[in-house]
């Protein structure tokens, strides 16, 4: 996906530009950011729409929402609540991780439990050209992350 970096000024001007000609807009990027960094943390892994629908799939919306809940204090106690065998848990995870949906925090014994990073995800379809999207919204700040986890 393309984007620009700017300063909110710049990005006004460029604003009021589409506004007195509409056909500026076609070939200027949808998303604009204050700098790089802020936009590969943004951005984070590129994932495909179709790999996005895929990945959440009904079983793992389900996974998603066990880990919201935070009723589980290590990776093995999770593995058992979703029925799930440790190495297949494992691989989902890295994917949800990838896809910047969950992240890992030190659990007891420094083991990795699982938490929720992200709080909705929005698929942006192109159904006649290839500009589909994803975009993964942050679940809130670290504070409210931990909180959540620790309920």
């Amino acid at each position: 996906m393309t984007y620009k970096t700017g300063s909110i000024g710049e990005f006004m001007k460029w604003t009021k530009s589409v506004v007195a000609d509409p056909a500026a807009d076609d070939a200027a990027p949808k998303r604009w950011f204050d700098s790089d960094a802020t936009a590969a943390k943004a951005l984070g892994a590129q994932v495909s729409a179709e790999a996005m629908v895929k990945l959440l799939s009904e079983q793992n919306l389900a996974l998603l929402h066990l880990i919201a809940s935070g009723r589980f204090a290590s990776m093995s106690e999770l593995a058992a609540q979703t029925h799930r065998a440790a190495s297949n848990l494992s691989r989902t995870l890295k994917k949800l991780r990838e896809a910047g949906i969950v992240d890992f925090d030190k659990g007891p014994d420094k083991s990795l439990v699982p938490r929720l990073t992200a709080r909705r995800v929005t698929l942006n379809l192109d159904l006649v050209g290839t500009s589909s999207a994803v975009a993964v919204e942050p679940a809130g700040s670290d504070s409210e992350r931990r909180n959540a986890h620790q309920r």
